[in-house]
């Protein structure tokens, strides 16, 4: 039925050990060590990524104080602008109300006048008005 070959079984067994010895040192070791090589490399590339976020978590930080300082500036010189332009206004306004002040004091003087002129002119004609009142009720 069956017969063993001793000799047969042997070749096989080295031809096996051998194929193992072979694949051993052009495939498994090559292939183990680019893995070795490829874990290194994402390691490392890991390490450098945390490290550029990092960085640019500071970069973030130090662009966020830097418009929150421009625009502190920006809302003092907005403020500083605001205050010299309302003294402005005031002078203008206070330039303005001592002109028409003194424009009123004038008005005032010149309607007194005529005021007085007036009443001079009125109290000059009244005996002209009594005389053409005694004439208008004599003619009554």
């Amino acid at each position: 039925m069956l017969d063993l070959h001793i000799g047969l079984m042997l070749f096989v067994a080295v031809l096996f050990l051998a194929l193992l010895v072979v694949l051993n040192k052009i495939l498994y070791v090559p292939m183990l060590k680019f893995m070795d090589d490829r874990d290194a490399s994402i390691a490392k590339d890991l390490e450098a990524a945390k490290e550029l976020g990092d960085d640019s978590a500071s970069l973030v930080e130090e662009a966020q104080k830097l418009i929150a300082e421009a625009k502190q500036k920006a809302a003092a010189i907005r403020q500083k602008s605001i205050d010299e332009e309302s003294r402005v206004a005031q002078s203008k306004r206070e330039l303005k109300e001592t002109e028409l002040a003194e424009a009123y004091a004038l008005f005032t003087k010149e309607l007194e006048e005529k005021k007085a002129q007036l009443t001079n002119e009125l109290l000059s004609q009244v005996p002209l008005f009594k005389e053409s009142l005694k004439a208008k009720f004599s003619q009554l």
